[in-house]
């Protein structure tokens, strides 16, 4: 799912062999995926899962990436115990399943994690980056958290109803030319409202011949027209991070 106005579950894709290089963990009320640094730079990132859930080998693939380049990397179960999307279900129950983990309820498991990192990592520089339903949470956490230096959000789309406008800090916009699920209008219209009135940086990417979810859950190896917009996206992620958290 990742335009909110026009929920769909969207497709799994391919699923990374990935080994864990972190581990889980227990954050208040809620459970984490942690994956740290070999040292401690006071520098972190929130991922926030798609709807296919926190242990999702592809998401806890760029909290390692993020680790690898000076990141304390999160990735909280944002559903709260509740099942993920399962790709064997029937799409008609998805609108039914969406209302229980609405993206812009997620508040409190935002404060929880930005408490364990500030009091228990000593983080002083704080980013989150999001995938298709955590696109839009990271959307939303950007609107309400000053202390949030960055966003990058992957193929989310919030609707255009409401000031959903005025970030508090840089955010990254990724989506993908060929996306059926997020047309080119709507990206082209949430280009243009920014510009009306978000007063920080920010950016709207559009990779060409690219459809939904392309920079986590596609293989490039197996995608070798793909991996340049991949690889792309993936550094503009990090360049983005590099640039605001620190």
């Amino acid at each position: 799912m990742a335009n909110e106005a026009r929920p769909c579950p969207c497709a799994l894709g391919d699923q990374f062999d990935h080994k864990n290089l972190g581990k889980e963990i227990q954050i208040e009320h809620i459970k984490a995926y942690i994956s740290k640094p070999k040292t401690s730079t006071g520098k972190a990132i929130i991922v926030v899962q798609d709807v296919y859930g926190w242990k999702l080998s592809n998401t806890r693939y760029f909290a390692d990436l993020l680790a690898s380049q000076g990141y304390i990397a999160v990735l909280p179960d944002f559903f709260v115990g509740q099942e993920p999307w399962n790709s064997t279900y029937d799409d008609v129950d998805f609108f039914k399943w969406l209302e229980t983990r609405p993206a812009n309820k997620v508040y409190r498991e935002a404060d929880a994690v930005l408490k364990y990192l500030k009091e228990q990592c000593k983080a002083k520089s704080i980013g989150v980056i999001g995938f298709c339903w955590g696109g839009i949470a990271t959307h939303y956490l950007m609107l309400k958290y000053p202390e949030l230096k960055a966003g990058v959000a992957f193929y989310g789309l919030v609707r255009e109803e409401g000031d959903n406008y005025n970030l508090l800090n840089p955010t990254l916009f990724i989506f993908g030319e060929n996306d059926p699920i997020i047309p080119l209008e709507q990206v082209r219209s949430l280009d243009e409202k920014l510009k009306e009135h978000s007063k920080v940086d920010y950016k709207v990417k559009v990779y060409p011949k690219q459809t939904h979810g392309f920079a986590h859950r596609k293989k490039e190896e197996i995608n070798p027209d793909d991996k340049p917009y991949i690889q792309e996206a993936r550094k503009d992620m990090l360049d983005w991070l590099k640039k605001y958290v620190n």
